[in-house]
């Protein structure tokens, strides 16, 4: 059995970005993802203002502009029936830009292991043991003082065991950790995502569009100078018109991929117990129309990073824990009012049509959603 200071489950942007910060501190970090990568995954490939900090601190922002992209002007909502309300979005190095997930994710996994964390990939957590017992006794259930230094044992699929003094779930929505550990929320299978990579319309330039339809709304933004990025969410009964609907328009074949996740949103699990800490999608979903997922996946990442080495180097642990929370909460404040907003939007999308066509009159509403979302600030 291997030993470490810290396990990650899934190598994704928050399991990666969390790694490398705790490898560069010094701790010995290891990464168990299910997945071999580079591996695509459903989401809508664009990268806001507010990562570039976090990628600064990692020393990869070149790195990521270096990777084959689109820098994006404009974000363009369209209404059902077509009216339109174009925003523009910030200029310079810092902009908005789409890169696929395929590349981005498996740049961050390459850095966390250059700073030393070590890498398991397509390797399936089985089963998770905390305290020499089941993993039901979580070290938050345990006497303080109790618990916490016995850490995990984390049995896999393929046999092979680790053992590590904290647990961190960087699993994403559906996390494995937070099911094991009981902690998972019932989803609410309301919506359906389909994603694929398709041939890039000519001349359809540098924006997204975010397009409402009756039977749910599309996401397209150009990844490179050849590929556009196409999102589809509905409703199950509705989410065959809209992929007929999206045949149609861009003139693609009933025989296309497409990749597939559910549930877009469930309610949040605690980010920080006693020595198990969820982050990114895993401690919280947000409305994908936003497109503020992997800012939040990197940045938890880093918080827990921060918290962790506090705890490690035999800090006070309830403070450290105690600040990580705070932290968290403080990077979705002010923002989660978008999520909710832009939640029902997409719920029901004659409502954000209506908020379209009611910013035809009124831009500052979207301007101010938009910019809300693209301020860059941390």
């Amino acid at each position: 059995m291997e030993i470490f200071d810290v396990a990650i489950v899934g190598g994704g942007p928050a399991g990666s970005s969390c790694a490398a910060f705790c490898a560069r501190a010094g701790l010995r970090t290891v990464v168990l993802d299910r997945e071999k990568f580079p591996r695509e995954k459903v989401c809508g490939d664009c990268l806001n203002p507010s990562c570039w900090p976090v990628l600064e601190h990692l020393d990869l922002a070149q790195r990521v502009r270096d990777l084959s992209h689109s820098k994006l002007d404009l974000v363009e909502f369209v209404a059902i029936g077509g009216r339109k309300v174009i925003v523009d979005l910030p200029p310079g190095d810092n902009c908005e830009l789409s890169v696929k997930r395929s590349l981005f994710d498996a740049l961050l996994l390459k850095r966390a292991q250059e700073l030393g964390a070590h890498v398991r990939e397509e390797t399936t957590v089985a089963k998770l043991i905390c305290n020499h017992g089941p993993v039901a006794r979580l070290a938050l259930d345990a006497p303080q003082g109790r618990g916490y230094n016995n850490g995990w044992k984390i049995e896999t699929a393929s046999s092979e065991n680790f053992s590590a003094r904290i647990l961190v779930g960087a699993d994403g929505r559906n996390s494995t950790v937070a099911r094991l550990c009981n902690l998972l929320p019932r989803p609410a299978r309301e919506r359906v995502a389909l994603q694929a990579h398709i041939r890039l319309p000519r001349n359809f330039g540098r924006r997204i569009v975010l397009q409402f339809l009756p039977e749910g709304y599309s996401g397209q933004a150009p990844v490179n100078e050849t590929e556009l990025n196409l999102c589809l969410v509905g409703m199950p009964p509705t989410i065959s018109r809209l992929r007929r609907w999206a045949e149609r328009h861009f003139e693609i074949t009933s025989a296309q991929p497409w990749r597939t996740i559910t549930p877009l949103t469930r309610s949040p699990i605690p980010c920080a117990h006693e020595n198990l800490f969820f982050i990114g999608d895993a401690a919280r979903v947000v409305e994908p129309f936003t497109g503020e997922g992997i800012y939040y996946a990197m940045r938890s990442g880093e918080l827990a990073a921060i918290a962790i080495s506090k705890i490690m180097r035999g800090e006070d642990q309830q403070a450290a824990l105690c600040e990580f929370t705070c932290a968290c909460a403080e990077m979705y404040r002010g923002r989660l009012w978008i999520n909710r907003l832009a939640r029902m939007a997409v719920l029901w999308p004659r409502v954000g049509s209506f908020f379209v066509r009611a910013a035809q009159i009124q831009p500052a509403m979207l301007h101010l959603f938009t910019g809300k979302i693209v301020s860059g600030e941390l």
